[in-house]
């Protein structure tokens, strides 16, 4: 059976759509872990009134609390940002993709 080219081009559309949904996975699973991270860093400083330290480059720093603190908040609004971008991202490639996938089936129908 020959499928007619508009259907095989809303076809093609879906698999792109698919990929773009899996790369987008990947990048919300790398900020979760980033932020993951973040989360457990901002515990860590909050239950210790000891010396704080940070890595530069291939070292360790002595840091000011504070400031630790105060960076990693700010990166952690940072991730959190990206991650909602990025679901809203897959939102709408989900809803494209069902409607497409809606418009080739009505098609393969007939």
């Amino acid at each position: 059976m020959k499928l007619p080219k508009e259907t095989e081009q809303k076809i093609f559309q879906l698999q792109l759509l698919e990929q773009n949904m899996q790369q987008i996975a990947m990048q919300k699973q790398t900020f979760q872990a980033k932020l993951l991270e973040v989360n457990n860093a901002l515990e860590e400083i909050k239950n210790t009134e000891d010396k704080i330290y940070k890595v530069v480059g291939n070292i360790m720093v002595l840091a000011k609390k504070d400031d630790t603190e105060k960076d990693l908040k700010s990166k952690k609004e940072i991730l959190d940002v990206r991650f909602k971008n990025l679901e809203s991202q897959e939102k709408k490639i989900k809803e494209k993709a069902e409607g497409i996938q809606k418009e080739v089936l009505k098609k393969l129908e007939k």
